[in-house]
């Protein structure tokens, strides 16, 4: 990465940490935008979850890593311990990619 982008993804990063300090008192979004907020930040994390579950650097990362993430996520929606979730999820693969699936 050129050191132009990382000034620029600094001084942006920066920004909008100072912007929820700075604002405070003197905007207040309505309920709507409050829900949005909400949502769209669970979105975006599904979307970095599943994009971590099946890309390998620029190839695709076989089945068992998305097998895994799938159980844990599963696990996850029955509102299993977290604990229990990470290493099912972990068991999954190991066992997956033991037995020979990628």
């Amino acid at each position: 990465m050129t050191p132009w982008a990382v000034l620029v993804l600094a001084v942006g990063t920066y920004a909008l940490r100072m912007a929820g300090p700075l604002s405070h008192g003197r905007f207040e979004p309505s309920e709507r935008a409050r829900r949005m907020l909400t949502v769209s930040a669970t979105v975006l994390l599904f979307a970095l979850v599943a994009t971590s579950a099946v890309a390998d650097g620029q190839s695709l990362a076989g089945w068992a890593r998305p097998a895994g993430v799938l159980v844990g996520g599963a696990l996850a929606l029955r509102r299993a311990p977290f604990l229990v979730a990470v290493i099912a999820a972990a068991a999954t693969t190991a066992v997956l990619r033991w037995s020979g699936v990628s």
